[in-house]
């Protein structure tokens, strides 16, 4: 029996994200995660199928891997995605606290079809007042009270 290696799981996110393509319940996009040689979360882009912008296949398998570990965090684990992720699924991951992402095509091979996942990377870096989405701070005071009762409350649990 041979053993299961690191370009299986790449392939693993890749053939979800190829049966996508016929599927077309959301975009060329597969990932699996990983921990202790185990697949822990599977998941397919589901955008279109859900009508849910944040049903990229990174945080599908993300939620997936934490139902599995009844549990938020996935430390020690590995994501492998068949696309660079974009900022947000990169975001989950960090407070996911994944460890590790593998990927195949990055980001400019998504822009070259479509996908404007390079935009984002550059919109997170422009200052906030050049940004295309218009963003502005109100009511500043109030909103630090808020975060000052949570990091008050004696039975908060840290994340």
């Amino acid at each position: 029996m041979s053993q299961v290696t690191e370009h299986d799981f790449l392939r693993e996110a890749l053939r979800l994200a190829d049966a996508n393509t016929t599927s077309l319940a959301g975009g060329p996009f597969g990932a699996v995660i990983v921990r202790d040689g185990q697949i822990i979360g599977r998941g397919a882009n589901r955008v279109l199928e859900t009508k849910d912008p944040t049903a990229h296949a990174e945080m599908v398998a993300i939620r997936d891997a934490s139902r599995y570990l009844n549990h938020w965090e996935l430390t020690g684990s590995t994501l492998y995605t068949s696309c660079e992720p974009c900022p947000m699924c990169l975001a989950a991951a960090y407070w996911a606290r994944i460890e590790r992402i593998v990927f195949s095509a990055d980001r400019y091979d998504a822009a070259a079809v479509g996908f404007d996942d390079d935009f984002l990377y550059r919109e997170l870096v422009a200052p906030v007042e050049a940004r295309q989405l218009p963003i502005q701070q109100d009511l500043p005071g109030e909103g630090r009270q808020v975060m000052e009762r949570w990091a008050a409350h004696p039975d908060r649990v840290p994340y």
